[in-house]
Parts: structure tokens; C-alpha cells; sequence
């Protein structure tokens, strides 16, 4: 996978903005910031809750967890040996644990 494929799967969804986020980009929707890129373009942070790392982590040797401090914030995905079924799902979990129910199909 590579970045484009990350942002055309976050656009998808309804209401998503892409904005600068320090130096990195973020997808947002509604203002929420729901999985990041780093500047390179190698990594993507998605956001998701505890179960969601583990399963991916346990499913995947491109997933790690992502700590924001001593809090487990999310998963760290190498885009280089990413699966992209496993992305979209992460995505869309993280896009529903921020977007209003109005914007879910």
C-alpha cells in the first residue's frame, strides 16, 4: 500500500477533511482527527480502540501499537507491507468511533 491508496479509502467516507497536523497529515471528520500519516509517507496511525490493536497487531508484521504516552492510542501501520482490506477496516473503525451516526451509511 501506499499513501494515495490510504487517502482515497479515508476520503471515502462522508465528511472527511485531510489537514496538516504538526508534520504530519491528518483525516478528520467533523473536526475529530481520526488516523494521521507520517510526513514520509512510510506509516499511517490509525486510531482505533484496545481490541482493534490487538487483533491487528496479532493479525499483521506491519502493525504496531501506538502509545501516546502511557496510553495505547492507536495502531502503526509500515504501509509497505500493509494489507489494504486490513487499512479499510481500521479506517472505517476509526472514522465511525469519531463521525456522527447521522454521517454512517
Amino acid at each position: 500500500m501506499d499513501l494515495q491508496q490510504v487517502r482515497a479509502i479515508a476520503r471515502s467516507f462522508p465528511g472527511v477533511t485531510e489537514a496538516p497536523h504538526h508534520d504530519k497529515t491528518s483525516f478528520r471528520v467533523k473536526g475529530k482527527i481520526f488516523a494521521t500519516a507520517t510526513p514520509d509517507g512510510t506509516h499511517v496511525h490509525i486510531f482505533v480502540d484496545e481490541h482493534a490493536v490487538r487483533a491487528a497487531v496479532a493479525t499483521s508484521p506491519a502493525c504496531e501499537e501506538l502509545w501516546w504516552g502511557k496510553r495505547l492510542a492507536g495502531v502503526r501501520i509500515r504501509l509497505a507491507g500493509a494489507d489494504e482490506g486490513l487499512v479499510a477496516e481500521l479506517l472505517e473503525d476509526a472514522w465511525k468511533r469519531k463521525a456522527p451516526k447521522s454521517l454512517w451509511k
